[in-house]
C-alpha cells in the first residue's frame, strides 16, 4: 500500500462529507442558528491552520492561511456572529488535538493532510448548500469558493510525507488518523449541540 493509500484510508474512515452536519447542511435541514454556531466554533480551528504551516517553515502558505482565516471571519459575520473560543466540548477537543499535532513537523504534516485533502469536496458541498438554502453575499461565499478548487496544499503535504523515513511516515499516518477523528467528532458535537438539544 502506498503512503497516499495509507493516509486516504485513515481519512476515509472519518470522511467529513458523510457527517450528519454536512449532510444536513447540503439538504437545507440545518437551522440558521446551527450554521451560526458552526461559523463561530469551527472558526477557532481555521485560525490555527497558519500555525501548522509555520511548523513546516512554509511562510508562503502561512500568509495564504492567514488570508483564508480572514475570509472565514467574513463568513461568520454574514451569519451574524464572530469566531469565539469553543463552547462545544468536541470542538475544544479538536483545538487541543490540533495544538498537540502542530507542535512537530511530522505530526503537523499528517494532521494537515487529513484536513486539506477533504477541503475541495466539503467546500463545494457547503457552497452548494449555502446558495440553495442559506444565501449570503458573494463576499461571504469566498472562503468556500477558494477551497472548492484549491488542491495544492494536500499535494504539497503528501510529497513531503513521501520523503520521510518509514518510521516518520508511520507517525504521520497516525497523526492523520487522530486529526480525521477529531474533525469528525467536532462536527458531530456541533450537530448534537444545535440539532438535538
Amino acid at each position: 500500500m502506498s503512503i497516499k493509500q495509507e493516509l486516504d484510508t485513515k481519512v476515509g474512515n472519518w470522511a467529513l462529507i458523510n457527517s450528519r452536519f454536512y449532510n444536513a447542511w447540503n439538504e437545507g435541514k440545518l437551522k440558521r442558528s446551527a450554521l451560526m454556531h458552526y461559523a463561530a466554533e469551527y472558526g477557532s480551528f481555521i485560525q490555527m491552520l497558519p500555525k501548522g504551516w509555520q511548523t513546516l517553515n512554509d511562510a508562503e502558505t502561512v500568509t495564504e492561511e492567514i488570508e483564508h482565516a480572514e475570509l472565514w471571519d467574513v463568513f461568520a459575520q454574514a451569519m451574524d456572529t464572530e469566531v469565539t473560543s469553543p463552547s462545544t466540548q468536541e470542538v475544544a477537543g479538536l483545538i487541543e488535538t490540533t495544538d498537540k499535532l502542530f507542535s512537530s513537523p511530522v505530526t503537523a504534516m499528517g494532521a494537515m493532510y487529513a484536513f486539506e485533502v477533504q477541503q475541495p469536496e466539503t467546500a463545494e458541498s457547503k457552497l452548494d448548500g449555502l446558495r440553495k438554502y442559506y444565501p449570503v453575499s458573494g463576499e461571504a461565499e469566498e472562503y468556500f469558493k477558494v477551497h472548492a478548487v484549491n488542491h495544492h496544499e494536500s499535494e504539497k503535504l503528501l510529497a513531503s510525507i513521501a520523503e520521510l523515513p518509514e518510521v516518520d511516515q508511520a507517525e504521520a499516518v497516525e497523526a492523520c488518523e487522530e486529526m480525521s477523528k477529531a474533525l469528525w467528532d467536532a462536527l458531530e458535537g456541533i450537530y448534537v449541540d444545535t440539532m438535538e438539544k
